[in-house]
């Protein structure tokens, strides 16, 4: 995933890669970095040397302790309900008879078995591809106020707002369109390049091939020989299990965004989906069908939170005994207030203990909707964990949404929402992810969000970067302590979560967005630390639940 995708997962590629066939495939080929092990972000610093969250000591500190059930809810892209590691650990509502077409709970959603889809329309559609809240706001503003000053603006608070939507939006459509005319030929060169390395592999038109195949190709033809070195660099820079055909395909996605923000199709919503996002009081809008082309980064995200573990196949969930409730509301662009608003009080009214939220934009117009469905969460005892975004800034400066600095005053850290940033394996200068966002009031924790490894739709591995899996790993541990400890209070838990981040003082790091700045760890983030499973779970158990 990427980054301006609003699945908080850094880019793919980047304007720094343009290149033709022929000079690219001249660049000398740099040494390749280790391969991390795909449950690094599992692994305990002191035994195995990466700096993920401690599971394994975690779990021997439970052996034998009873657990419950717990219910996660993940607002994201959807999710493949037929996915191996997934089907076993998905949320069933059994007051639903599946395909009936009626609403058998009165719950307002027609057979919503597993979840919702507050982006599905009639038909089986869904609008899964969008623009950003910035570009959308401009065009809805700029017919009363391009041609004012504000001397003339009769309303000077929204004129106000005006002025900042058209410098946002002047800023993302100005750096769309700079990197789609930049990566447009990258993606010719890596289809171009991809057939060269298939015939030579005497693969099928079809067929895919990864890092490993590359070592096969044995040829004097410059080239075969160019296009393999294209792959080798590209393989390298990309890490972990993906195929030239996941590539080719994430890049293509990412492209269709930048589009959207330079040629945004501003009526698919209404077209598909038929509701008014601008209006609270509508009609239940949406669909039960949760897996779409877009689906596979909520199906990561609900992986890394509880895959099944220990079943020989895709990857290890970080808890062991909880049911996965899919929410789709994050297109490929920015989500809508309205939709991530229903979706959180739909999570909490159907059972959702813990939210994660791997999403978030630059604006939010009806941000009291919002805000609103995160004191009814709060009411509820229902814990949120959001992603703290990819944008390399501080977070204390340049807001990111949704978040809990409430328009109306009340609350500018709300007791029940976790904010995580991404961090590496290592324990040296690369510790921070570079593309993740920071602050030392506005983001919580850190958590491993720097090549992280989760199962995928219609496939078994995905690798990537983000805080987008930064936040399930936080969540995944905050289940796991709900699950033996279930009377803590979500107040509680992230307490837990917290204190459980120690502080590293000390350990300098390469701050996200700067070449060789280096800032100390412990100010990135309130608590100064990354989150540790085992911690978590032996401070839980020092506590008396507070949970009604």
């Amino acid at each position: 995933m990427l980054k301006t995708r609003k699945f908080l997962i850094a880019p793919l590629l980047t304007g720094a890669l343009f290149f033709n066939l022929n000079t690219y495939a001249q660049a000398p080929a740099e040494a390749p970095a280790p391969e991390l092990p795909k449950n690094w972000h599992l692994l305990d610093l002191k035994t195995d040397g990466y700096f993920g969250i401690s599971l394994t000591p975690a779990y021997q500190l439970v052996k034998g302790k009873k657990s419950k059930t717990v219910v996660v809810a993940t607002i994201d892209s959807g999710i493949d309900t037929a996915q191996k590691d997934l089907r076993p650990i998905l949320w069933t509502n059994r007051k639903e008879k599946p395909g009936n077409g009626k609403d058998d709970d009165k719950n307002g959603y027609v057979d919503d078995v597993h979840g919702w889809n507050f982006l599905g329309g009639p038909g089986g559609n869904c609008n899964y591809t969008e623009t950003t809240e910035e570009v959308r706001e401009y065009n809805r503003l700029k017919g009363k106020y391009a041609t004012i000053t504000e001397a003339s603006a009769t309303d000077k608070k929204e004129y106000a707002y005006w002025l900042k939507v058209k410098a946002v939006h002047d800023t993302t459509v100005t750096h769309s369109k700079t990197e789609f005319e930049q990566l447009s030929p990258v993606l010719n060169v890596l289809m171009a390049t991809s057939g060269y390395v298939k015939r030579d592999l005497k693969l099928t038109s079809d067929a895919t091939f990864k890092t490993a195949d590359l070592s096969k190709i044995n040829t004097t033809n410059d080239t075969v020989m160019q296009s393999k070195q294209i792959w080798e660099s590209i393989f390298q820079q990309q890490g972990g299990d993906k195929d030239n055909a996941e590539i080719i395909k994430d890049l293509s996605e990412y492209l269709t965004k930048l589009n959207n923000d330079i040629n945004p199709d501003l009526t698919s919503r209404q077209r598909i989906v038929g509701d008014n996002p601008d209006i609270w009081e509508t009609k239940p809008y949406g669909s039960n069908l949760l897996k779409f082309p877009d689906a596979s980064h909520g199906t990561g995200v609900a992986g890394l939170i509880a895959a099944v573990r220990d079943n020989q196949y895709g990857i290890n969930g970080v808890a062991d005994n909880v049911r996965i409730m899919g929410i789709k509301a994050v297109p490929n662009g920015d989500e809508y207030d309205k939709d991530v608003a229903k979706a959180i009080r739909y999570a909490v009214d159907n059972g959702a203990q813990i939210i994660n939220m791997s999403f978030g934009k630059k604006l939010s117009p009806h941000k009291k909707w919002v805000d609103d469905a995160y004191k009814y969460a709060a009411s509820k005892d229902v814990l949120l964990v959001q992603a703290a975004g990819n944008e390399s800034e501080d977070g204390d400066v340049k807001p990111h949404y949704p978040n809990d600095n409430f328009e109306d005053g009340s609350s500018s850290d709300a007791a029940n929402v976790i904010v995580v940033g991404a961090s590496g394996a290592k324990n040296d200068s690369t510790l921070a992810g570079s593309f993740s966002n920071y602050g030392k009031k506005n983001v919580d924790v850190f958590a491993p969000g720097v090549s992280v490894t989760s199962v995928d739709k219609d496939a078994e591995f995905n690798t990537a970067d983000g805080t987008s899996f930064a936040s399930p790993i936080t969540a995944g541990v905050a289940a796991l302590v709900l699950e033996y400890y279930p009377k803590l209070s979500a107040k509680q838990i992230k307490q837990v979560i917290l204190q459980s981040a120690a502080p590293l003082n000390g350990t300098m790091v390469i701050k996200p967005g700067s070449k060789d700045e280096k800032v100390d760890f412990a100010t990135l983030s309130k608590t100064g630390g990354i989150v540790n499973a085992y911690k978590a779970l032996q401070i839980a158990a020092t506590l008396k639940g507070e949970r009604k």
